[in-house]
């Protein structure tokens, strides 16, 4: 095999590489010799086809076979003589072949940047935790009780808000009822918002024996497109009206939830609330973390990956100005001001994985199995009654379980470096940790992105 380096410019490599012919031919024979023990034919006993009609039949995809293989093969080779760490995958391109001619192909591959990453005792950082106050927790069991409050029935009382009624329905668009428009002694508490707007408020006043025509407009996204912006008139029966029981916040309230008793219920709630404090800690401290990071590296990235990270941010922002009608002018900005403004965040995503990517190939950060094993379970989790299809889908495809795989290696690199650095702990209000430090919310987005 013949290599030469063509072109050597930045963080791209360009070489053309030949291999020889005898090389190919060597291959095809071998592959045929191969072909011809396995295959039976008419007229000829079992291994004793010639290589001559057996390559009549089959040279054409044997032929493929192995230019495939050489080019994967050589390719490698060339990687590994020149010691070259690839970014992205190598664009190659067949220049010329012939039968019984040697192979020549180019090949453009980007480069993974050098850079010193040093160490990270010098990177100063503010951990800021907050306590459960006792208030949130009394909220929290008022919240609960509410949600979990039974009604009566009340006799000759009209319906008012807050109140449940139990309803028959049946809805018509166009004159025409529709499928999954009807139902038969449904309870709708009135101020829910469960139903479409202004359902609830055409029931208030309504009386036990009442019928009703509701009439309301679906909304423009609503689920069923069938439905979505269509006027509808819901013929409407109210069958019951019932108030609200007082609601109690005792060991009874605590029972129906599962638990032993009202304390148990109250430890719960302060498990929660701590829960969701310490993911939130977490966050802003590795946002600061990243900020941090961010500008202590300057080299110049890969273009292929650049534009990749472009293109796949650009597009998320672009679907979302035509999901709510936004425009560039209603930005005050230019598109060509924006795309600038994205690309610089690819940029600093692109920059920022390669340092925590390096940072996880020097010290070795590992991913065990059973930690991806764990996060397909949770994920499975999110689809009840379908858990068996979810792990089947990531089990089949090697691309959707490197996705799972990389937050987990990111938080690994994240908690390496954060052992390192130096921490300080600062107790603030809930309020306070809760509060965006960038109001606009782009870098804090350019940082949670899983990087690695």
């Amino acid at each position: 095999m013949q290599i030469t380096e063509t072109n050597a410019e930045g963080l791209k490599r360009e070489y053309k590489v030949v291999v020889p012919a005898a090389s190919i031919d060597e291959k095809i024979d071998a592959r045929i010799a191969q072909i011809a023990a396995t295959i039976k034919m008419p007229g000829f006993r079992p291994g004793k086809i010639p290589a001559k009609v057996v390559k009549q039949r089959y040279g054409s995809s044997v032929m493929g076979e192995v230019l495939e293989e050489a080019v994967n093969e050589t390719s490698r080779n060339v990687l590994d003589q020149n010691n070259l760490r690839p970014a992205t995958q190598p664009k190659i391109e067949i220049t010329a072949f012939d039968e019984g001619q040697d192979l020549e192909y180019s090949m453009i591959v980007e480069i993974m940047p050098e850079f010193e990453l040093g160490d990270f005792s010098d990177v100063e950082l503010v951990r800021e935790a907050a306590e459960v106050d006792e208030k949130e927790v009394d909220e929290a069991l008022e919240r609960i009780a509410a949600a979990n409050r039974e009604f009566e029935t009340v006799e000759d009382r009209a319906a008012e808000n807050g109140d449940q009624v139990v309803i028959d329905f049946k809805g018509f668009v166009d004159g025409e009822a529709f499928q999954g428009g009807e139902a038969e002694g449904y309870a709708l508490a009135l101020g829910s918002g469960t139903f479409i707007p202004g359902f609830e408020d055409q029931l208030l006043g309504a009386k036990a024996g009442e019928e009703r025509k509701v009439e309301v407009s679906f909304p423009e996204d609503y689920g069923a497109e069938h439905l979505a912006g269509k006027a509808a008139v819901f013929e409407t029966t109210v069958k019951e009206v019932q108030a609200p029981k007082t609601a109690g916040i005792d060991d009874a309230l605590a029972e129906k939830l599962g638990l032993d008793n009202l304390d148990a219920l109250k430890a719960a709630i302060r498990d929660d609330f701590r829960g969701r404090y310490d993911q939130i800690s977490r966050q802003k401290l590795k946002r600061a973390l990243l900020d941090a990071l961010a500008g202590r590296y300057e080299f110049e990235v890969p273009a292929g990956m650049l534009e990749a990270e472009f293109e796949g941010i650009w597009k998320q922002l672009t679907d979302e100005m035509a999901r709510t009608g936004q425009t560039f002018e209603s930005m005050e900005k230019t598109e060509d001001e924006v795309r600038e403004e994205y690309r610089a965040i690819a940029l600093r995503r692109v920059r920022l994985g390669l340092v925590l990517a390096e940072v996880g190939r020097v010290n070795d950060v590992q991913v065990a199995d059973e930690e991806v094993n764990r996060a397909l379970i949770e994920q499975a989790r999110r689809f009840p009654g379908q858990e068996a299809r979810v792990i089947e889908y990531y089990q089949k495809n090697p691309d959707a379980l490197r996705a799972l795989r990389a937050p987990i290696f990111e938080d690994k690199v994240v908690d390496h470096i954060l052992a390192q650095a130096k921490v300080e702990e600062k107790v603030v209000s809930a309020e306070d940790l809760m509060k965006d430090p960038d109001e606009d919310g782009e870098a804090g987005e350019a940082s949670d992105k899983s990087e690695a």
